[in-house]
């Protein structure tokens, strides 16, 4: 049999058993069911079809963090255009140079962005507004997922450009599919976990890491619109799973409320994007019981 490569599959049969079960959970409002978010990529999928984006091509966004941003992302996956996302505080210049370099067939902005002169540019906001909503809502919907080789690009991420200008580092179907499956083998995630997602989406830790592991396994996120302390520990009852930065978890440790009695729940947390010292593992650890997943390099301390 061959091997499913389009990575859009692999996260389908993650949480096909879980259609009517939470999977995007606000802190306030309604929550989106998988099916919710299934049907709303569908849309998304159906009218990136009638803009005319083909697979192969390139979608900027620098759309906030929301659930429309998520079924977007599954959109592209599914249609085999290659997702691009960017910070959404970057400046009109600044976003200038990305455009140039990755020469997106379409950019989405939030809707109160001023567009990039030369592209062709959809919106979309957070409240589930903007061009592109409005489209997706009477698109014909479209499930079909395109076939992808193992060297196909699923995903383009700049980095950091601390030594240089950003660089787009490619991500393949192949390569992020294969990541997602062994980070849900060896973290041991299954239906029954919650994750508390508070980081933003635009790169790999946000996006990757925690919700390809959480769609694999179909379980419920709570997904705050960014990190804040007050929104964390209103979400780390009866969750299990919360994956953050550095800074978080400073955060997190110098609000005394913060604690055994808090993480009661918890199985998992990582820290990642940065290094985390190693004084700070130790204090999370007597203040909570736990130890962090460092999954970036630790530094010495002098």
């Amino acid at each position: 049999m061959t091997e499913p490569l389009n990575l859009a599959t692999t996260l389908r049969a993650g949480y096909a058993s879980a259609s009517d079960l939470p999977a995007l959970v606000p802190p306030s409002g309604d929550p989106w069911t998988y099916a919710d978010l299934d049907s709303r990529a569908a849309e998304f999928a159906g009218a990136l079809d009638e803009l005319g984006i083909a697979a192969g091509q390139r979608l900027i966004t620098t759309a906030g963090k929301s659930h429309d941003a998520i079924a977007l992302y599954l959109a592209c996956l599914a249609r085999g255009i290659v997702y691009i996302p960017l910070n959404p505080a970057f400046t009109g210049d600044e976003r200038r140079f990305f455009v140039d370099d990755a020469r997106p067939a379409l950019m989405v902005t939030d809707a109160g962005d001023e567009p990039t002169a030369g592209t062709r540019t959809e919106t979309l906001d957070g409240a589930g507004g903007g061009t592109l909503a409005e489209a997706a809502a009477v698109a014909r919907p479209s499930r079909e997922v395109v076939d992808t080789d193992a060297s196909d690009l699923a995903a383009m991420l700049y980095t950091s450009g601390t030594t240089g200008r950003p660089k787009g580092a490619m991500l393949t179907h192949r390569g992020l599919t294969r990541n997602a499956q062994a980070l849900h083998e060896i973290w041991g995630f299954g239906p029954d976990d919650v994750l508390v997602h508070g980081l933003p989406v635009f790169h790999v830790h946000g996006l990757f890491v925690a919700l390809h592991c959480a769609f694999l396994s179909g379980c419920e996120i709570r997904f705050l619109p960014r990190f804040s302390v007050d929104a964390v520990l209103k979400a780390l009852p009866g969750a299990s799973v919360l994956m953050g930065v550095p800074t978080h978890y400073g955060r997190l440790l110098d609000d005394p409320s913060f604690g055994v009695d808090t993480c009661a729940s918890m199985r998992l947390f990582t820290s990642g994007s940065a290094p985390m010292t190693e004084s700070m593992h130790h204090r999370f650890t007597r203040r909570t019981g736990h130890h962090i997943l460092q999954i970036a390099p630790m530094p010495r301390e002098t």
